[in-house]
């Protein structure tokens, strides 16, 4: 049998290539498979596969089908293609595996460039009513922008990947904004100014319309069981995913659905609902006393650092911490330092990119640290300890190798 998995992973050599010309082509070659498909295209520094987790479920909660494109996976490939909120099967995967690879012919692509058009054909074969459509690094050159969508969101910009999307938030921001396609409407979180001006620029360029947040991050009131518990717009919202960047990301959420329960007639109540039950690995997500974060930039670690403090304002944590080379690091632990009684530092885990070493990363705080070069035995040590409850952050390849310790696969793939 055909296994799709290995495939996929025979492309890696390729790396990160940027531009649209090879995916359109591949595109073409399988007969269009995106062409009867509705996307909602999301880039943003952070924040994506959150804010797509809600309205992917919101969407379902009111009655569509929805598929849904994510990267990068953290246990298992088939993350990245969620059919329902469940990855999409085994044989499925690798039957229309097959077929691309055998469409693509004597032609090479990229990893993510064949990943993206098999995205595309995985949703049509499925007949999806809606598709949460992630890019995968910025926007103008990313494959995910060959399609047209029904809409365009960019949940935040702050500095990351600037060897391949510039040094400053303005040229970041500038390739993001390329998502945002003529009269589709357009929707943001908090952006800083400069930022917002390249962005607001493009959108009226593209005669979008601009829906930025309604109201101000709302003030968390309380917990019901595993949700938190908030006032928005008249109405009381209960989501399950914490913290309070969640609660910023679910501000652009609401606005989405508000516009599209008119334009695709549903319920916005009953879409909301959806919150309740919302899963998204690895985001502050607690696991017994362990809690899981992919926070890999300084902006996502202050996001980190923020619902820390909001939900255990006094507590310390023994902290599990690996960085690649160019994440910033050094501001990252400054965020962690604020609740972190010991460290144990160790690497990713991903080949083929350089991190930080774990000697490196001891010498950047006075905080006690030991170290572990296997992330695997850094986490099974960080849990066996007593006293300290554990965080587990600085990537979402360590997130992943957490998860694959502490919570069956179905946890993890499913959502």
């Amino acid at each position: 049998m055909f296994d799709t998995a290995s495939y996929i992973d025979s492309l890696d050599m390729f790396g990160i290539r940027l531009g649209l010309a090879a995916t359109e082509q591949l595109m073409e070659k399988a007969g269009h498979p995106e062409k009867n498909l509705r996307f909602i295209h999301i880039a943003g520094t952070n924040g994506k596969g959150s804010t797509g987790a809600m309205i992917e479920r919101c969407l379902r909660n009111a009655g569509l089908s929805t598929g849904f494109y994510t990267s990068p996976h953290l246990i298992d490939i088939r993350e990245r293609f969620r059919i329902n909120g469940k990855a999409v099967s085994v044989e499925k995967f690798n039957t229309l595996g097959e077929e691309l690879a055998k469409t693509a012919g004597g032609d090479r692509y990229s990893y993510f460039e064949f990943a993206t058009v098999l995205a595309m054909k995985i949703f049509a074969d499925a007949k999806v009513d809606a598709v949460i459509w992630e890019t995968g690094l910025g926007g103008r050159l990313d494959a995910t922008n060959t399609v047209t969508p029904e809409a365009a969101i960019i949940t935040n910009i702050a500095l990351d990947h600037q060897s391949h999307l510039g040094n400053t938030l303005e040229a970041i921001a500038g390739e993001k904004a390329h998502i945002i396609k003529a009269g589709k409407p357009f929707f943001h979180g908090v952006l800083p100014e400069g930022a917002k001006e390249v962005i607001y620029s493009r959108a009226k360029e593209m005669n979008s319309a601009i829906h930025p947040p309604r109201a101000a991050v709302p003030e968390i009131s309380g917990f019901d069981g595993v949700c938190q518990c908030f006032d928005y717009d008249g109405r009381k919202i209960y989501l399950a995913l914490p913290g309070r960047m969640q609660r910023e990301n679910f501000r652009i959420v609401y606005e989405v659905l508000d516009c599209f329960s008119k334009a695709w007639n549903f319920s916005l109540d009953t879409a909301l609902e959806g919150l309740k039950m919302v899963r998204w690995p690895a985001r502050f997500q607690h696991v017994g006393n362990v809690i899981i974060d992919g926070g890999h930039n300084p902006d996502g670690v202050r996001a980190l650092a923020e619902s820390v403090t909001e939900r255990y304002p006094e507590e310390k944590f023994l902290v599990v911490y690996a960085a690649f080379g160019d994440k910033h690091a050094p501001e990252c632990l400054k965020y962690l330092e604020k609740f972190a009684a010991k460290f144990i530092f160790t690497v990713p885990g991903a080949h083929g990119r350089a991190p930080y070493t774990p000697e490196e990363l001891a010498g950047l705080t006075a905080v006690p640290a030991t170290i572990e070069y296997d992330p695997a035995q850094a986490i099974k040590k960080a849990v066996s300890q007593n006293g300290y409850r554990v965080i587990v952050s600085g990537s979402l390849y360590l997130a992943g190798t957490a998860l694959e310790q502490l919570l069956p696969p179905d946890e993890v793939l499913d959502v």
